[in-house]
């Protein structure tokens, strides 16, 4: 799968584009005035300081059906199927991760709530595409908490590097199905977790299932290695190789078995999803000095040639779902345009990587002009805490029965995963 993925992207040109009909000005503005519409009627929620017990669920849906409104515009999918999906499928998702998150570990941050709750939204819109029932399962669950663990082990500076070589070989191990005592609270979390994934698929009967899990690991691995080695570093193998075998971790975890075009579809997307990551955070790794494809790139000059090579690799890999039979076709069409936009918006979050031409040519696709669309994500910033305080008090709101039984209701300890709705919205589209 990697060789092929680099085979295409090699393949692909370095030209503009194709991404659809451009919007209009006046098309653009529209779309302006109807999101800060949005945004007004989520001010005049977080506005209403009296929240009774039978309000406070209804002010829960109502905000977040304004998200998924703001979703469903910007992807220009005016449909009811995606707009309940936005509403009601995937914040439940996110709803219910952070009650198990916080079940499972109650000291476990905001910030790894969110990261899992991604994670959790991509294999869950696997289900979906594979024609499967979308839900929270047990492996799923676990999965997506697995490496907001690991990852911020690794991450931490104040942690040897030769015990993160341990750590990572001892992770690999368990992976394997060896039986180790676990060395810390971290780790117990770590073997409780894939513990759960072994309950659900029993290695005899799933042995991709743990391939997969093995193939991210030793994709993560080679990354702690290669930073040793960064003169030698191949950075397109390693973005493809550890973005590419997340998604296909996902897959398996959301699937079991895979037919050969579903496997290869997730693989790819993950790719798509790595190089997107990887363009969003292109300020943040250049002063952290990470290494990705894109700091490389601007080092020497623009990135119009390199982001025009992502775009048509994205949309090869976009046709692949012509191979997915049970996905329904509007579900293809989000999956195609939220690809297509993530790429546009983190391009024009970056203006300083680009040529005006380049900017003033990709803005003519965005639905939103390029300038409203920084200022509204600053706003978002701004508001975060606001937000935070909405959904805590409306969580604080509720009887106490309902805080703990009533289905798809935030309980008080759990609000955190919905409280910020900037970044609820950022990633449903």
């Amino acid at each position: 799968m990697v060789e092929d993925s680099l085979a295409a992207w090699h393949g692909c040109g370095l030209d503009f584009p194709q991404l659809g009909s451009p919007y209009s000005s006046d098309e653009q503005r529209c779309r302006e005035c109807q999101l800060d519409d949005h945004l007004d009627a989520i001010d005049a929620e977080v506005r209403k300081t009296s929240r009774g017990g039978a309000s406070a669920q209804a002010a829960i849906a109502r905000v977040i059906s304004l998200f998924a409104r703001i979703s469903t515009d910007a992807l220009n999918l005016d449909d009811p199927y995606m707009e309940g999906l936005l509403r009601d499928g995937l914040s439940g998702i996110g709803s219910e991760l952070a009650r198990r998150a916080r079940s499972l570990d109650p000291k476990v941050s905001m910030v790894d709530i969110l990261q899992a709750a991604r994670n959790a939204w991509t294999a869950c819109g696997l289900q979906l595409l594979f024609g499967k029932e979308l839900r929270l399962t047990p492996a799923i669950f676990a999965y997506s908490m697995l490496y907001p663990y690991s990852d911020n082990l690794l991450d931490d500076t104040r942690i040897s590097r030769g015990a993160k070589v341990r750590f990572s070989e001892r992770f690999r191990r368990r992976l394997e199905g060896d039986s180790l005592d676990p060395e810390e609270k971290r780790e117990e979390l770590i073997w409780q977790l894939i513990g759960m994934i072994e309950s659900e698929y029993p290695r005899g009967q799933f042995p991709q299932v743990y391939a997969s899990l093995l193939a991210i690991h030793a994709a993560q691995h080679e990354s702690i290695m290669q930073m040793r080695r960064s003169e030698n570093i191949d950075l397109v193998r390693l973005t493809f190789t550890k973005g590419g075998t997340s998604v296909l971790a996902d897959a398996y975890l959301a699937a079991g078995n895979l037919a050969q075009p579903e496997a290869r579809f997730a693989f790819n997307w993950g790719v798509v999803l790595q190089l997107g990551d990887d363009l969003q955070d292109l300020d943040s790794d250049h002063k952290r000095g990470s290494q990705t494809l894109f700091t490389q790139t601007v080092r020497s000059g623009p990135l119009d040639a390199i982001t025009n090579r992502t775009f048509h690799f994205s949309r090869c890999v976009m046709a692949q779902m012509a191979g997915l039979p049970n996905a329904a076709e509007v579900l293809k069409q989000l999956v195609a345009r939220s690809s297509r936009l993530l790429l546009i918006r983190n391009a024009a979050n970056a203006p300083g990587a680009y040529t005006r031409s380049y900017l003033a040519e990709l803005e003519r696709y965005s639905p939103l002009g390029f300038d409203f669309l920084r200022n509204r994500e600053h706003r978002f910033v701004r508001r975060r805490q606001t937000y935070t305080r909405l959904f805590e008090q409306v969580a604080r709101a509720l009887p106490e029965k309902m805080r703990v039984e009533a289905p798809g209701v935030l309980m008080s300890r759990d609000a955190a995963v919905l409280s910020d709705c900037a970044t609820m919205a950022d990633n449903l589209f």
